[in-house]
């Protein structure tokens, strides 16, 4: 006669895990606030306001010209450039850095 088998589970000790969780003793913190960006002085909107037009294809290539010159030319067509453009460059006329397009730094 063969001696009786147990299960495999009488073998081995029970063991529990501890609770995860439980309970707690501080409350959830508050969600920290974001960092407010920081203001742009007239200038650097003003420029940011040119890139968006030097990288806006719809008044078509900008290399080889001026953004005067450009937004003329796209007025010229009916392509309807923005006014705020215009006053910006009618304004600092004399300012290379918004006379300039972005691309002006490379050759054709």
């Amino acid at each position: 006669m063969t001696p009786k088998r147990g299960l495999i589970t009488d073998t081995y000790k029970i063991v529990k895990k501890a609770r995860r969780g439980g309970k707690r003793d501080k409350p959830p913190s508050p969600p920290k606030p974001e960092p407010e960006p920081p203001q742009l002085t007239e200038r650097e909107k003003d420029l940011q306001e040119l890139k968006k037009f030097d990288l806006d294809w719809t008044f078509g290539p900008c290399t080889g010209i001026s953004r005067l010159q450009r937004w003329e030319r796209a007025a010229l067509h009916g392509l309807n450039p923005p006014q705020e453009i215009i006053e910006i460059l009618l304004n600092e006329k004399t300012d290379p850095e918004y006379t300039q397009s972005l691309w002006c730094d490379y050759p054709l």
